[in-house]
């Protein structure tokens, strides 16, 4: 019987990669003013991704199954500048972290003061979980955007795998809701009982359950592809850590959460992970 080997690629998507200038469309807006740029580029993710997509050109005919998530983004949201003010009425950079108590004691508020009651609630879980503290980052991944499409190159080597294979990639989207993170793509951080779609991905999680090898690639080593990672060992029917490899040359940290990423990559390891390099996982897989 043959080996059931399946490529989950997290969040591969333009506004993570830090890509050329030659990669960079023009401004529709602003033609004669410069180009569309990557809103939160990871450094290192446009070498991880041209890594990612020798993998599956190399490895195509091995691979039986790729799934791709998508973080997905509405214009304004809990994670977004746009979402908060300061107590001044200034507007909220990028990279602010927002505590409970902060919003308490009135440093910060959401500009919908409507949904102060619930905002706390959600500072309050989430800090409860221990997992994560909230973190406004720049406007990324909206949907439509360029920025939420898929690096040029990833996409070109799985279209291929998808003609060699006459299969389709499993594309998943996480993210939609504004009122809750969601770096995992098995579910959000703090769980929106009115949305299903916050929930467990019982769907995903069977559909990963079946392989042989699941291999793990993408953005960002440090958040999305380290907590759904950290999610699958916890929820996955039948968790087989030895049969969870993560292709360490395809992914980084967020600038400035070196640390966090390398804890994760420790403990996984500590877990029964395997941890490889996508040039000898390809020829270990006979590829």
């Amino acid at each position: 019987m043959s080996q059931s080997i399946h490529l989950l690629v997290i969040d591969p998507q333009n506004d993570f990669c830090d890509l050329p200038e030659n990669m960079l469309p023009a401004d529709p807006l602003k033609p004669s003013q410069g180009r569309l740029r990557p809103q939160l580029p990871v450094a290192g993710a446009h070498q991880d991704m041209l890594r990612l997509a020798r993998f599956i050109e190399r490895c195509a005919c091995v691979l039986t199954d790729i799934t791709v998530t998508l973080d997905s983004h509405q214009h304004v949201g809990i994670e977004r500048p746009a979402f908060w003010v300061q107590k001044n009425g200034e507007p909220v950079a990028p990279f602010t972290k927002i505590l409970a108590s902060d919003v308490r004691a009135g440093e910060y508020r959401p500009r919908n003061r409507d949904l102060s009651e619930r905002v706390l609630a959600y500072l309050d879980s989430l800090e409860e979980q221990g997992r994560y503290t909230h973190m406004v980052w720049p406007a990324h991944c909206e949907i439509g955007s360029w920025g939420h499409n898929v690096h040029a190159e990833v996409r070109r080597a799985y279209n291929l795998w998808e003609i060699q294979t006459q299969s389709q990639v499993h594309k998943i989207m996480k993210g939609t809701n504004p009122l809750t993170e969601h770096y995992s793509a098995i579910m959000a951080e703090v769980v929106d009982p009115d949305d299903p779609a916050t929930g467990l991905n019982h769907a995903l999680l069977a559909r990963l359950s079946l392989s042989d090898m699941l291999i793990i690639a993408g953005e960002a080593g440090s958040h999305c592809a380290k907590a759904t990672t950290e999610h699958l060992l916890e929820y996955l029917p039948i968790a087989r850590p030895e049969c969870m490899v993560l292709l360490t040359d395809c992914m980084s940290p967020v600038m400035g959460f070196e640390s966090e990423y390398q804890a994760f990559i420790d403990g996984m390891h500590k877990k029964g992970l395997r941890m490889a390099n996508s040039v000898e996982l390809a020829h270990a897989l006979g590829a």
